[in-house]
């Protein structure tokens, strides 16, 4: 499989929403069994709301902080974020080029500590 950052670009702002009034700002690019892969560009303030599974942020280009729980950490292109499933989190003090690739795999619930 394979996913063209030109073509999910092409795709963002998607269509509006309650949550999306602007336009949705996440695209899948591809699934495969319970992991699929996705392209987000948020802007303020990012509705997020916990996720059912496992997730990875690969942070390809801005900067921002990333708030997990009550913790608040700066990031940047090139940083790996991780969060676990049903985790409250979202992005603050996003540069206008904050973009990151967003990989969620697993059972819902997540994997545990295993």
């Amino acid at each position: 499989m394979k996913a063209s950052l030109a073509d999910l670009l092409r795709q963002i702002p998607g269509a509006p929403s309650p949550q999306w009034p602007a336009g949705e700002r996440y695209v899948v690019a591809f699934s495969h069994g319970t992991m699929s892969v996705g392209f987000y560009a948020p802007t303020e303030p990012d509705p997020q709301q916990p996720h059912q599974r496992d997730e990875l942020y690969i942070v390809h280009a801005g900067s921002g902080e990333f708030v997990v729980g009550d913790k608040r950490q700066r990031c940047a292109a090139g940083d790996v974020l991780f969060v676990a499933a049903g985790v409250a989190h979202r992005f603050e003090q996003l540069s206008a080029d904050f973009a990151t690739w967003v990989v969620f795999w697993g059972p819902p619930g997540g994997e545990g500590s295993g």
